[in-house]
């Protein structure tokens, strides 16, 4: 999709001729930009605000600049103007610290990597550097106010497509499968060709499907039109429901189902294969059956029919880190590294934003600190290399700046590529890695989470292995207690990830309403579980940390596959033996270790 940037003369030429006496600088417009993406223009005054291209009350633009293309899906821009939301408030606006120019600013350097021209976000600065400029920003302000918050004269709300997170299409989706199934669930489908009974039945080979035959001539059929209506209504996609009348059917599908011989008569599937047949206008038994049927296709989870409140009640919000260091310390330590003009002008956000929070601390350009970053792993040694870790950690606690590195990459979708390059550095150095940046390198790793840009790159590999790398052998490092509390914090943030997708997958009982929402790989949920419950094997007393690998541990297992590695390998361990012996000292600590036992006995 094209990007275009609009710029608008709020003045209306007037700043041009008067600027120089009123402010005593020549000023050539008042400037008022928007993004202009797919033929719907976003801009920032009462509140993040949309509209047709060219359909604000501000007229026609004075200029449209075009500031390239952005390959980033439909959904994923839309979930980052949510976060935008936050720091963009109608409340927040100031016309001369916190304005549409800043959000254009932060929005185009989202979608092409790039901002927007400096002379428009210099501006405000430009006047207030003047002494005029100053002694009137107040009546500015308020002449003005009037007209960038206005309402928007018709408010366009962008679609949201079905398509995930991660950028990519779900394939039910795409091949107009999942659109198909929908169309043909939650309804009754009345047919009399066999192609199309094929067709049906096709559709539902991940799931289940009943035929009912009947006839116009068949009296007893019309008690079990309405409770079939009924049933199917009520299935939605679980279940296709087939309605085949013989009077009107094709002869091909009686040579297909020799076998009816009377009406009413019900054939049910159950993943592509028959599973039974009766015949009978019974809406009880009909009900029964079929809720039978729906059993046998989506099976009930024996953990969900547990009572486990303790666990379930564990906070999920992720762990971060958010502490700033003494930044003039960390940058003298980086010696001529720290030198760079991106350095300064990363510490000067970080001190805006700590003193009057985001919304008087617009973003630096961030693409010029990933290019650092990237550098940095070979500028800095590994035992100052830190320090631009350190860096980034604080700069990704600014949602605006987690979003962007988390569609940091080339094409529609990919690896977030900074991110990537600095974990797989550090996980290459393995034990051999300084101290102070194996610490760093897992709190950067748990602020990632403070973005839901990010999950599903940190669920799909290569980010899930190297975070699993970084983790395991921090968590089983017995010489240093702050690095095995700090893999347990990411190792919260993964099992938690992990569990709200298992459970929106068993709520839902539906594959491709979760297409592109994907757990982790189940080699790498074994390979944490393992680690867990080694280092839950080695904590002797009961503590914050055992705590803690318990929940991760009761996320793991809740729900998991039990015919899969993860329950093969914690019966090999005896997790629950181990569990089991855990000696927790207040009354909910010890139900928690007996809900997560439970589980492990499953």
């Amino acid at each position: 999709m094209d990007v275009q940037l609009y710029v608008y003369d709020l003045s209306q030429g007037l700043a041009r001729s008067l600027s120089r006496q009123l402010v005593g600088t020549q000023i050539d417009a008042v400037y008022h930009t928007s993004i202009v993406l797919d033929g719907i223009e976003y801009y920032f005054g009462q509140g993040v605000q949309t509209c047709r291209a060219g359909a604000t009350h501000h007229g026609r633009p004075m200029e449209v600049i075009k500031l390239g293309s952005t390959q980033l899906p439909l959904e994923v821009i839309l979930e980052y103007l949510e976060s935008l939301k936050e720091v963009y408030t109608p409340e927040s606006y100031d016309l001369f610290l916190h304005n549409c120019n800043n959000f254009s600013n932060d929005f185009s350097m989202f979608l092409v990597g790039k901002g927007i021209p400096d002379h428009i976000t210099s501006l405000p600065q430009t006047v207030l550097n003047t002494p005029f400029g100053q002694m009137l920003r107040p009546q500015i302000d308020a002449a003005m106010r009037p007209i960038t918050q206005a309402p928007t004269p018709q408010p366009v709300t962008p679609a949201r497509p079905q398509a995930t997170s991660t950028g990519v299409m779900p394939a039910a989706i795409s091949t107009g499968a999942g659109n198909a199934l929908e169309a043909n669930t939650g309804r009754v489908s009345n047919v009399t060709m066999i192609r199309d009974v094929d067709r049906l039945l096709d559709l539902a080979k991940d799931r289940c499907a009943i035929i009912f035959f009947t006839s116009s001539t068949c009296a007893p059929c019309k008690l079990v039109y309405q409770p079939y209506d009924d049933l199917a209504a009520e299935a939605g996609t679980k279940c296709v429901f087939i309605k085949i009348d013989f009077s009107h059917a094709d002869r091909s599908i009686n040579v297909r189902f020799p076998h009816v011989r009377a009406t009413p008569t019900f054939i049910t599937f159950v993943k592509g294969e028959k599973r039974d047949q009766w015949s009978g206008a019974d809406p009880r038994q009909l009900r029964s059956n079929v809720e039978i049927l729906l059993n046998a296709a989506f099976p009930t989870h024996p953990h969900l029919e547990k009572s486990t409140p303790y666990l379930l009640k564990q906070s999920q919000r992720p762990i971060t880190y958010p502490k700033v260091p003494p930044l003039e310390k960390l940058v003298v330590k980086m010696g001529d590294a720290g030198k760079d003009p991106t350095i300064s002008s990363i510490v000067s956000f970080i001190n805006a934003r700590e003193k009057s929070g985001a919304m008087e601390a617009p973003l630096p350009k961030l693409p010029q600190f990933a290019e650092f970053l990237k550098k940095s792993t070979s500028v800095l040694p590994p035992e100052l290399l830190f320090t631009a870790l350190d860096l980034l950690r604080i700069t990704l606690t600014d949602i605006r700046a987690s979003g962007f590195f988390a569609e940091e990459h080339k094409g529609a979708t990919g690896t977030p590529a900074t991110v990537h390059h600095l974990l797989s550095h550090v996980d290459q150095l393995g034990d051999s890695a300084p101290y102070p940046l194996r610490l760093t390198t897992l709190h950067l790793a748990c602020n990632l989470f403070s973005s839901p840009l990010f999950i599903p790159h940190l669920l799909s590999p290569p980010l899930s292995s190297t975070l699993i790398s970084i983790l395991t052998t921090a968590l089983l490092d017995e010489k240093h207690p702050a690095l095995k509390a700090s893999a347990l914090s990411l190792a919260m943030n993964l099992a938690s990830c992990n569990h709200h997708i298992r459970m929106k997958k068993h709520s839902t009982n539906a594959s491709h309403a979760l297409a592109g929402e994907s757990e982790l790989a189940e080699s790498e949920q074994v390979e944490i579980l393992a680690s867990l419950l080694e280092n839950l094997s080695l904590e002797e007393e009961w503590s914050d940390n055992k705590k803690m690998g318990l929940i991760c541990v009761g996320w793991l297992v809740y729900a998991a596959d039990m015919e899969g590695e993860l329950r093969d390998l914690w019966k090999v361990m005896d997790a629950a033996g181990s569990v089991g012996k855990i000696q927790a000292k207040a009354a909910e600590d010890r139900l928690l270790v007996r809900e997560v036992k439970s589980l492990l006995e499953t």
